[in-house]
């Protein structure tokens, strides 16, 4: 303790994050890194895998995804351009039947412009180049294979060591290599997503709204093999940890209160079976943003890609009958633009599909980020918009992109962003016999009310009665207001109310602090005695912030009485009892009460 006292932080991550990984997964990305760096490699989290085109047909590009959309019916089409007349008025922006001007005329006086080649931004921010999905191999023209001698085993292999084998060459200089052009296997993150149309592969997404994402096209067992590639990958291609050396690390998982018992019990599987990690300790994402952020007391709002989460943590303990997840996030809002543009007509003659090509998301996503904002008026953008047909044929236009301000808006007014159009996975699965989610040791049917939501068991928790809500149609600042007075203490509640943290990459948009702050205000009852509302600014990244609280957590958990040991983990599972266990969150502490290794 007196080393504490006196040790300056900086060298205390340095000493003791040099072994520590901690690995931050979300739906469209991961974040990984060790603890003594300062920002973490944040890659998408997906994989691409060749597949071997059938017979008479053209290869193509598929994305498993694909076969779960569903199209917008016309009574959610009146919902969404009802919505955005509502945000038009507030905003005081032109309607969808208001003409708006052409490319050639000039910007009206009203009428904020961002320029696409302003110094803040380069031309070819927004352009993407196709992956190449080949690659060169040296091959021997002549190979002699010596068999093993007699007595002696064949060599083994561990199944996780990737390690590249040097280019023969011959000994007698008569021999002539060749270099030989073939596929790769399987491409992993950014390089995934743009891969060429007319090249066949399959894209996979293991982590989807929150949670795995399993099909009848996405079997349960792919989802944890393709996690454990893509990890494993990360691991060795980036962090450089040979597979072999692993046992020398521990890792920390800084998850969703999103993730399900049983998907947290395969991912704890993954890092210490499938991996190799000495020791490892889960860690929930809205109490690791509080800690990222120097806070014990926070509401916190965590704006993901695909799910928006609401928890409220009190002197370091997460609330569970405040979280709230919404199924909507920063991929919605990308959407919702490429939606406005095309009903104000200002979107290009080009075949864009988020959805079917990954590329194009990537292309929406970088418009978002770089203008995207909320802000009163007329808020308008010149940039060039790409088209991604075919690899041979990538065409260009500049265009004028009109109310950008409409789009972020939809974490208010959710219904402009129809999340229906990307259903969440559907959880048919976990009808099984062998259900992880339920309790093993308390399997009283009286529990399991719905069947379907595996938070069951604390229906009769003493204190938090209540499983972790979802709600479809419930906009930002309802679902804040809810959580906050949900707790029930006047005191708590005018300190959650000026301790409101927003992370996650929607959380950089621009306005959107002010607008909360203003909204919820005058959303709470007359009858509850608060007067402010503040939203703190983030320290760091907001991106970052829960990544860096597990970096914080894992550094100064000195007792390790939480980590969970491999051998441990393997061999005799975790057992009620045991000592092991979380007492300062509920879903930590399901955690290390409720998985068994069977």
């Amino acid at each position: 303790m007196d080393y504490l006292k006196t040790v300056v932080p900086s060298q205390l991550m340095a000493e003791r994050g040099s072994n520590l990984v901690v690995i931050n997964p979300g739906s469209a990305n991961v974040r990984m890194g060790f603890a003594s760096q300062d920002v973490p490699f944040n890659i998408p989290h997906c994989i691409a895998r060749r597949i071997n085109p059938q017979e008479g047909k053209e290869p193509k590009f598929s994305v498993r995804d694909q076969m779960l959309n569903c199209r917008v019916s016309s009574s959610q089409n009146a919902e969404r351009e009802s919505a955005y007349d509502i945000i038009a008025a507030l905003m005081k922006i032109p309607f969808l039947d208001e003409e708006m001007p052409s490319l050639n005329q000039p910007l009206p006086p009203k009428m904020g412009r961002v320029d696409g080649f302003s110094s803040q931004q380069s031309r070819d921010d927004s352009k993407f180049t196709w992956t190449n999905v080949t690659e060169t191999s040296i091959k021997p023209s002549t190979s002699i294979v010596l068999p093993n001698p007699p007595n002696l085993p064949d060599r083994s292999v561990h199944k996780d060591a990737e390690e590249d084998t040097p280019p023969s060459t011959s000994g007698d200089g008569n021999g002539h290599d060749f270099e030989e052009n073939k596929y790769k296997e399987v491409i992993f993150g950014e390089d995934a997503l743009k891969i060429p149309p007319s090249e066949s592969y399959c894209l996979s997404r293991p982590i989807r709204r929150g949670h795995f994402n399993v099909s009848h096209n996405y079997s349960l067992h792919q989802v944890l093999e393709d996690l454990r590639t893509i990890w494993n990958w990360i691991l060795t291609e980036k962090l450089h940890i040979n597979p072999r050396d692993r046992g020398l690390y521990s890792a920390i998982l800084v998850l969703g209160e999103t993730f399900d018992n049983r998907e947290i019990k395969e991912m704890m599987s993954i890092v210490l079976h499938d991996l190799g990690f000495s020791t490892a300790v889960v860690h929930q994402e809205a109490l690791a943003a509080a800690f990222g952020n120097g806070l014990s007391t926070a509401c916190v709002v965590n704006i993901g890609a695909q799910v928006t989460q609401v928890v409220c943590v009190e002197d370091g303990v997460a609330l569970p009958h405040t979280a709230l997840a919404l199924p909507y996030g920063g991929d919605d809002i990308s959407r919702c633009l490429l939606w406005v543009q095309r009903r104000h007509r200002t979107w290009p003659n080009f075949q864009t599909d988020p959805v079917s090509k990954p590329i194009d998301m990537l292309m929406l996503n970088k418009i978002k980020e770089s203008y995207s904002q909320i802000r009163s008026g007329t808020f308008d953008a010149v940039t060039l918009v790409h088209s991604y047909d075919n690899e041979r044929s990538a065409g260009h236009q500049k265009t004028r992109l009109s109310a950008l301000n409409v789009p972020p808006m939809g974490l208010l007014y959710p219904r402009v962003l129809v999340p229906e159009e990307y259903p969440p996975p559907p959880r048919s699965w976990f009808q099984d016999y062998d259900d992880m989610l339920e309790d093993t040791w308390q399997t009283s049917d009286s529990l399991y009310p719905s069947g379907n939501g595996g938070y069951g068991m604390w229906d009769n928790y003493p204190m938090f009665p209540t499983r972790l809500k979802k709600f479809d149609n419930i906009g930002l600042v309802e679902a804040i207001v809810s959580s906050v007075l949900s707790t029930g203490r006047v005191d708590l509640q005018r300190k959650l109310f000026c301790s409101i943290q927003l992370v996650g990459g929607a959380a950089s948009t621009a306005g959107l602090a002010p607008v909360l702050e203003q909204r919820i205000l005058n959303k709470i009852p007359a009858n509850q005695s608060v007067e402010r509302v503040e939203v703190l600014q983030s320290r760091t990244y907001p991106l970052f912030v829960p990544w860096k609280g597990g970096v914080i957590l894992g550094v100064l958990d000195t007792g390790r009485d939480a980590w969970i040991h491999r051998e441990d983990w393997i061999k005799n599972g975790v057992h009620i009892g045991s000592g092991r266990k979380y007492k300062d969150s509920y879903f930590l502490q399901a955690q290390v009460m409720c998985y068994y290794n069977i």
